[in-house]
Formats: structure tokens, sequence, C-alpha cells
């Protein structure tokens, strides 16, 4: 057995227990890694994902947060190139169990080495953030020091990577935040930040190349009427699956490889806003970060035999 968050039924964090549950095996090209921080992504609770399995089938009893960062603690069946002790991180699959527990199952394609410069905590709050800010203006937008890009919600965990890669790559970096974080997005890597509260984003950053959009609603639909026709836009805050923006993130170990050589490297820097203990998971939940990511400290408490 271990320690888990579980939901109890469809709804909110209101619905998040900490419990004893199960303890999985790893099957075939499977870990079982020991957590040892999960970072909370809130709006995960209400997607279709967290209440399915593979098959589409409904699920019972999910445990949510599917990145984390930990320790090897069982290697199945073919598994190569990792061993019991290594540190990991990691972004396991929407419809299996998550990371909100003691051990969590992932394959092998879905951990990497974690960042060695950095703690546990930090390094869980990197792999769903990176992994979309990298997937989408690295690898679909292929921005380069020629664009121009527009990054709304910087201050957030994907907003604030894809500040960083945007400055790594040499574009001009333009970035939207509130009053209080405008500071931080600018000790960030953006060229030119604006207060969304005071003005609108339309009059300063019209000609941009590539639109990152990670608030959606109102700022997603002005970002698409300002669209010039070889513009990019790419938006993690739309559901609507018919759009070109539309834009999913997928696990990738190499990736996650490429990502920590730059946390290593000093070039990118993970934010966490804090860290609670995973007892606190709901609590968690309703919290909202004003910087980066809330990251679940998890301790365990079972026995690992």
């Amino acid at each position: 057995m271990m320690k888990a968050i579980r939901m109890q039924r469809q709804g909110g964090a209101e619905q998040m227990v900490y419990e004893d549950a199960p303890r999985p095996e790893p099957a075939v090209g499977e870990v079982l890694v020991q957590v040892c921080a999960a970072a909370v992504t809130p709006t995960e609770l209400a997607w279709e994902l967290t209440w399915m399995n593979y098959a589409g089938e409904a699920r019972t009893l999910p445990i949510p947060g599917h990145e984390f960062s930990g320790v090897i603690f069982k290697a199945g069946e073919g598994v190569r190139d990792v061993a019991v002790g290594d540190e990991v991180y990691g972004l396991n699959d929407w419809t299996v169990d998550g990371a909100l527990a003691e051990y969590v199952i992932a394959t092998a394609a879905q951990i990497a080495p974690k960042p060695a410069s950095v703690s546990h905590e930090l390094a869980a709050a990197v792999p769903l953030s990176a992994l979309t800010a990298w997937q989408a203006l690295i690898i679909r937008a292929n921005i380069s020091k020629d664009h121009s890009v527009l990054i709304h919600g910087a201050a957030g965990g994907v907003g604030n990577f894809g500040v960083q890669l945007a400055r790594w790559r040499g574009a001009h970096v333009v970035a939207t935040a509130s009053d209080g974080n405008l500071d931080f997005v600018r000790q960030s890597g953006a060229d030119d930040v604006i207060d969304y509260r005071q003005r609108r984003f339309e009059e300063i950053a019209a000609n941009v190349d590539v639109i990152l959009d990670t608030v959606g609603g109102e700022t997603l639909e002005r970002s698409i009427d300002m669209l010039k026709p070889d513009a990019r836009l790419i938006s993690v805050a739309t559901e609507s699956e018919e759009t070109e923006y539309f834009f999913y993130v997928e696990p990738n170990h190499q990736q996650l490889v490429e990502i920590a050589g730059l946390i290593d490297a000093g070039t990118l820097k993970p934010v966490i806003d804090r860290a609670m203990p995973l007892e606190q998971a709901r609590h968690a939940y309703e919290t909202k970060a004003k910087r980066g990511k809330i990251v679940l400290s998890v301790e365990a408490l079972t026995d690992a035999g």
C-alpha cells in the first residue's frame, strides 16, 4: 500500500481525499518511481482525460498530478538505460494514475535524468510547463533570432519557460503580465513587458511573428484578431481541437534530456510559487500560483518492501 490523493468523484479539489491506495507494479517497459515531489495543475480536475482510461472507459478514484521528480524504485521487464536508485523527472500519461502519491508508474520514454543542479521540488515543476513551451515554440513555431514572440501569461509555468526559451533562441520577446510580475518577467528575459490591466497588447505588439497564449478567453480572441497573414498563434488555453491554434503537449524523453541540460547550464531556471506537503493537496489545488507552479512534497511513509 501507499499514501495517495484520490478523487472520490468528478468535481473540484473538494473531492480529493488523502488515503491508502494499492501500490502499483511496473509492467513491461515501465518503471515504478518513488515520488519526491509532484506539481499542481488545477485545470486537470475538469479534463475528460482525468476520468477515462486509454480505451475511453470511465475510471474510478483517479490519482491526479502527472509531472513529478523522484527516484527509480523498480524497473519492469525490458527497461534499459535506467537503474534502481536513479533520480529522474518526467510526465506520465493523463489516462493513468498520476504522481500525487508515494509511487507512480511511467514508461521509460516519459522520464529522463533529473536536472542535477536543482531540488526535486524545482524539477517537478518543469516537465509539463517546459515541454509545452518547447513543443509550441521550438517544434511547432521553430522560432529564431529573426522572430518576434508575444507570450501571454508570462509569469505562469508555461509562459515563463516560453520567455526563457524564446530568449535562448534569440527572438525578440514581448510578454504580458500583471503589475506585480513585470520585473520578474523582465529578469526572465522579456525585452518588452505589458501590464495587461493598463495597456492593450495590440497597441504594442501588433506585428509579432508568433503568439503563445496561456490565458484563453478574451485574450485569445483578441490575439486571433491581430494576426498578420504569416504569423503563428499557439494556444494552451483552448479545448477546441478544430482550430489550427489548438495545442496538446506530449511526454518526450529526448526533449526532457535537452531541457535538463539547459537547466544545469543555467540557461533555464524553474520557478515555484511554493511547496506544500502531499496531504495539503486540496489546499494547493485551490490556491492560485502568482509565479511558476505550486508543488507538493512527498515523504514516503509506507514500507518500501
